[in-house]
């Protein structure tokens, strides 16, 4: 009995190993590693700004109350650009002391609002009311994520065809009949193009207190989308 069962075990064993190697066969002849870009030149139609106001004063609270009015104000004024979407971001307040750093000399705070818009010309507006008693820090040109997911779609279209292009091309150069597909994998890239706002004086003479708007010149971004992957000749 034991001699039948071992015997029986060897055979199945034998048995496995040339199906095994069979299933493993195709996927280890006549493969093609394939990749093949698509990449297109976008608008750029975001625009996101940070704004920040510093104050100082003896008292830490009167400093709080100060910053709080001027942060109120700004959103406030930002409810006249419904097209401009407004947050506060961070706000510090730290001690200043004098050159020996053993006297407190005052307490200077530190706050920011972030904003972002499409509608350029209304981000511009509001941005030069601000700039009566905020400071710019930054302005940064994007693409927008509904704008992006468009092209990135129309590009994944795009890079499959060129990688079917690629993958016949092979076959014919092959003397083959056809090709199934492996696997294929689909990448995107986004690369902004820096670009600083360009300024423009207003065509009507601002007031004194009120900062020039600003035209605003959002640039391009490059969007790829690369395919690579394995086809196998038939």
């Amino acid at each position: 009995m034991r001699k039948i069962i071992l015997s029986t075990v060897f055979l199945a064993s034998s048995l496995s190993l040339p199906i095994l190697a069979q299933a493993a066969d195709p996927l280890n002849y006549n493969l093609v590693n394939i990749q093949s870009d698509a990449t297109r030149q976008v608008s750029n139609d975001e625009m996101n700004a940070v704004l920040y106001i510093e104050k100082s004063n003896k008292q830490p609270a009167e400093l709080a109350t100060q910053i709080n009015q001027l942060m109120t104000q700004a959103v406030n004024t930002s409810r006249k650009y419904p097209m401009v979407k407004i947050e506060t971001g961070s706000q510090t307040t730290y001690p200043i002391y004098d050159n020996d750093n053993r006297k407190l000399k005052e307490w200077r705070g530190r706050a920011e609002i972030r904003l972002e818009s499409t509608d350029f010309k209304a981000a511009s507006q509001l941005i030069s009311e601000l700039q009566q008693n905020f400071q710019t820090q930054s302005i940064n040109f994007s693409v927008s994520d509904a704008q992006r997911k468009k092209v990135e779609n129309e590009l994944m279209v795009e890079a499959s065809k060129n990688f079917q292009q690629r993958a016949q091309a092979l076959t014919q150069a092959w003397n083959k009949s056809g090709y199934n597909l492996v696997n294929l994998n689909l990448n995107t890239n986004n690369y902004s193009n820096p670009i600083s706002p360009r300024i423009s004086m207003m065509k009507a003479a601002a007031p004194a207190d009120m900062v020039a708007e600003q035209a605003m010149v959002g640039g391009e971004s490059k969007i790829s989308v690369n395919a690579n992957g394995a086809i196998q000749f038939k």
